[in-house]
């Protein structure tokens, strides 16, 4: 085999792994950090930091949801548009009313793609 003929077989043995990890294509939108802050009102917000391989409009991350450990939606952020440079990003969203006695929040985020991530984040939450 030539050089040149090595050079491109190398090249396109590099994209078939790069593609096969899903590098090259946006995957499930994961949460990496997420907090919280009481406010005032008894209500806390909630921030959340993701990473996604936003492509575009097709492809973004679109909202994170605050579930309670049951399950149940508190609050869900939409994020209105891609972020395809911006990566990770955070967002914040208020007003989230919290049950008494609950102690632990779950954060976890969706795509127009894959739905809701796997990787979710459980925040402690501080005293109000």
């Amino acid at each position: 085999m030539t050089g040149s003929g090595f050079k491109a077989a190398i090249g396109a043995v590099l994209i078939v792994l790069l593609w096969s990890t899903g590098s090259v294509q946006a995957d499930q939108p994961r949460v990496i950090a997420a907090e919280a802050s009481p406010n005032g009102d008894g209500s806390y917000t909630v921030s959340a930091t993701i990473r996604h391989g936003d492509t575009g409009w097709d492809h973004y991350a679109d909202n994170f949801e605050v579930l309670g450990p049951d399950g149940a939606l508190l609050e869900r952020r939409v994020l209105y548009h891609p972020h395809v440079d911006e990566q990770p990003f955070t967002r914040s969203v208020g007003g989230v009313k919290v049950p008494p006695g609950l102690k632990q929040v779950i954060v976890r985020a969706h795509d127009k793609v894959h739905g809701y991530g796997k990787a979710t984040v459980t925040v402690t939450l501080p005293d109000r």
